[in-house]
């Protein structure tokens, strides 16, 4: 499966962008999928993740209740909805996909726990 990535851009802090990941080569039915972000000079670092069903989801600390990350299936589309955007989530923002399981809240944060990777897209957020 290839994934590409894309909503990203300029933002005022408050404000909100939906990100979408889209696949082909594949169905994201069978993959559980995550975000990952990487600032500059920062390493890159877990933002959400859900399950092949889309029923579990879990969320970095630091986007919990500001982030919402869903699949819709028909449409073959994982996306990220952030709202109350800050200046520190700015960053490149990557979608990935695994045919692992779901298992546990850590081992879907960890960067291994995925397969594929998307290109990225840019989220810059403006105080």
């Amino acid at each position: 499966v290839q994934l590409q990535a894309s909503g990203g851009g300029l933002v005022q802090a408050g404000g909100s962008l939906r990100l979408s990941c889209t696949a082909s080569g594949g169905a994201f039915r069978n993959y559980a999928a995550g975000w990952f972000r990487q600032a500059p000079g920062k390493e890159r670092e877990f933002v959400a993740a859900i399950s092949r069903s889309g029923s579990r989801q879990s969320y970095a600390d630091s986007v919990k209740g500001r982030f919402t990350m869903s699949k819709d299936d028909a449409e073959n589309t994982l996306y990220l909805q952030m709202n109350s955007l800050k200046p520190e989530d700015t960053a490149v923002y990557f979608c990935a996909a695994t045919f692992r399981s779901y298992t546990t809240a850590s081992s879907a944060a960890r960067s291994d726990h995925y397969d594929t990777w998307g290109q990225g897209t840019q989220v810059t957020v403006s105080s």
